[in-house]
């Protein structure tokens, strides 16, 4: 693996030619996707700014365009009208201020009347590489561009660590005021997230205070990509406690959860329905985001990747993909995930049961009682692959990897549990060039996974007690080099 120097990680983009021969490398990949979103060049991360707007979606990706490798960040920006069919549009967020010139950082999107703005972290750092997290905000032009303003909305507090930034940004209208959600790490190391205020979105904010989410006082070491959405009169905390283990988790220190709860914006505290749950059970999970879209059902969508990770992409010189875009809705303390409906346009035709899998395919999967399992990405003989494996009797699901060719993040975890709370009933296998995303009974459990197969892991097995519909499935990404 590379090793990269400060100032290749850190080079500033000035011409679309110095990234020529990067993206022929990059899109001549065989682990390029056909239906997920993927960086045009280099590393895609967090998903920012995912909102509804002038007629279309609109999503930007964390982007570092050297290679697969975290440095100097991009926003780039990507539309679409179904959720499905994505179309690169290029850069919407540049380093290019006093005030993000070492990155534009994660954040997230508002609509006001017929405004749109991006709330974003400005990463900036002196001459002796000393940081300072700026909250910054742009407004989305006519002609698809971002204009930034030209000063930040607030700096970082001091008697926090420099670990300040992911703005989440929401209009509260019992109170007739706009709230950021900064996620944060204390002095003492302690995962938080800040609160600021405001009557206006652009102006006269100030720092309001810590949330406070009731028995989560003292809960991972730092809380990337707070967001809070109310579902059907539910409110959902979703974020991403870093430096920590947890439960069933190995020996990851990354994760994503969400608590169902009620959040009360005038003392600045959320309490809790339950025990928080796992937002995605899978490997490659994180900085999920749902979208600002007040006419639309809610949709989230997430990075597939953990922070620190690497993967065999990497071998060419990229990394990094978006997860299917999530309709989501609440029952009970949990949240439903399920793909949007447009993804069914992308069947082509019905492939047979036969054991032969395809780059780009869906199985649908009806079990039809007791102890089940399916391979995937076996090889001739039908064994080893990617293996999910069912025990009824202990209601669980268990995903293992490690009998693949190609084995990466081991240190991290190889096997996985999903427990159900009732029986297997169904499962949504959606597969991909380099992925693996599971919906299981009707998205109340869900599981997403990279995946990296040699030439030879290209059959499946399963046992007899299930029903399988397998559809091969189109290309819905554009791969269009825009800068």
């Amino acid at each position: 693996m590379k090793e990269w120097t400060r100032e290749e990680r850190y080079r500033v983009l000035k011409n679309k030619s110095e990234l020529n021969h990067l993206y022929e490398i990059n899109t001549s990949s065989v682990y390029r996707q056909d239906y997920h979103i993927q960086p045009i060049t280099g590393l895609s991360n967090d998903p920012n700014g995912f909102i509804y707007a002038q007629g279309k979606w609109h999503l930007f990706y964390q982007w570092c365009p050297w290679g697969p490798v975290h440095g100097l960040k991009y926003w780039y920006h990507v539309t679409s009208e179904d959720l499905v069919h994505w179309t690169n549009e290029g850069i919407g967020l540049a380093p290019d201020t006093l005030f993000d010139n070492k990155g534009c950082y994660s954040g997230s999107a508002i609509a006001i009347d017929d405004e749109v703005y991006f709330y974003y972290t400005g990463n900036h750092r002196n001459e002796d590489w000393e940081r300072t997290a700026y909250t910054c905000v742009a407004k989305l032009e006519d002609d698809g561009s971002l204009t930034k303003k030209a000063t930040p909305l607030f700096a970082p507090r001091e008697d926090y660590s420099e670990h300040q930034r992911d703005p989440m940004v929401v209009y509260n209208k019992a109170l007739k005021r706009y709230f950021i959600f900064i996620g944060a790490r204390s002095q003492d190391e302690r995962g938080c997230a800040l609160v600021y205020t405001s009557e206006k979105p652009l102006e006269g904010w100030s720092f309001a205070g810590e949330l406070h989410v009731v028995g989560y006082e003292h809960f991972g070491g730092m809380w990337e990509c707070p967001c809070i959405t109310n579902i059907d009169g539910k409110d959902i905390l979703i974020f991403s406690p870093q430096f920590t283990k947890l439960p069933g988790r190995g020996d990851c220190t990354n994760h994503n959860v969400y608590i169902v709860g009620h959040m009360d914006y005038e003392t600045l505290t959320f309490t809790p329905e339950s025990h928080f749950r796992y937002l995605d059970y899978g490997f490659d999970f994180y900085a999920a985001q749902t979208a600002a879209n007040a006419s639309h059902h809610p949709v989230m969508i997430a990075w597939m990747g953990l922070p620190d990770n690497h993967y065999p992409s990497e071998k060419d010189e990229w990394e990094g993909a978006m997860t299917l875009p999530r309709r989501i809705s609440v029952e009970g303390d949990r949240l439903i995930q399920t793909p949007v409906k447009a993804i069914e346009n992308l069947r082509t035709r019905t492939l047979a049961d036969d054991g032969h899998m395809s780059g780009a395919m869906e199985m649908d999967v009806t079990f039809t009682g007791g102890d089940a399992a399916i391979n995937l990405f076996t090889k001739p003989n039908g064994y080893d692959g990617l293996t999910i494996e069912y025990d009824a009797m202990y209601r669980m699901i268990t995903v293992n990897k490690a009998h693949m060719d190609q084995r990466f993040n081991t240190e991290v975890f190889e096997k996985l549990d999903i427990p159900l709370d009732e029986d297997l009933m169904n499962m949504r296998i959606f597969i991909d060039h380099s992925s693996v995303e599971l919906f299981i009974n009707d998205g109340r459990y869900t599981f997403t996974a990279h995946v990296y197969p040699t030439i030879r892991e290209n059959r499946y097995t399963h046992t007899d007690n299930m029903d399988l519909t397998i559809y091969a499935l189109g290309k819905s990404v554009d791969e269009s080099f825009i800068l």
